[in-house]
């Protein structure tokens, strides 16, 4: 494969990794509201979400891509209603001042990356677009998942590390950057159906 290509393909993928998505958006609103301690069983759910969805993506790409696109329709339209359900919750959440961390969980989380059609495009187009002109063993397939992944760990991380920084603000102004990010994630919405 030349380098052009991975060149390429790792510009791609960090381009898309650290532009506001659902699994970033919820992060950050997450460690704004609980911190980092109270937060970290979503974040690890998803984390684990995202490798899991890259597998699958993998798999759906070496081996039933004539179903794909029915699948991804469905996919399209639940995620589109899940993430206009966040982007609601979000909108129209307080911080927690009481340290109730309850809706801070893995399983919410994990959750949110099977719905988040963002991750499953990026995943099949970057396979698609880069690296079955000159593979598709599944091995190969995988192993650039992982590293689509791995970029998107990575970006997450670094969206909460900007949670962590503006923590304090958030407090003061946590109804006009609730509103900031609801509106990012219905711009995410808007972008999946157009």
């Amino acid at each position: 494969m030349p380098i052009y290509i991975i060149t390429r393909f790792l510009l791609y993928c960090i381009i898309n990794a650290f532009t506001p998505g659902p699994g970033n958006i919820l992060a950050l609103n997450t460690v704004t509201n609980y911190g980092w301690k109270k937060g970290k069983p979503l974040f690890l759910g998803i984390f684990a979400g995202y490798y899991i969805v890259q597998a699958i993506c993998a798999i759906f790409v070496f081996g039933v891509s004539s179903f794909l696109p029915d699948i991804l329709k469905i996919l399209k339209y639940v995620g589109a209603a899940y993430i206009l359900w966040l982007a609601f919750h979000i909108a129209a959440s307080k911080p927690n001042i009481s340290g109730d961390s309850k809706s801070a969980s893995f399983t919410k989380g994990f959750m949110l990356q099977f719905v988040n059609i963002k991750i499953y495009m990026f995943g099949i187009t970057s396979l698609t677009g880069y690296i079955t002109d000159y593979s598709t063993s599944l091995s190969i397939l995988l192993l650039f998942e992982m590293i689509i992944a791995t970029i998107g760990t990575i970006a997450t991380i670094t969206w909460i590390g900007l949670g962590i920084l503006i923590q304090k603000y958030y407090l003061k102004y946590y109804r006009v950057i609730n509103i900031i990010l609801a509106l990012t994630l219905l711009e995410c919405v808007y972008s999946m159906l157009k």
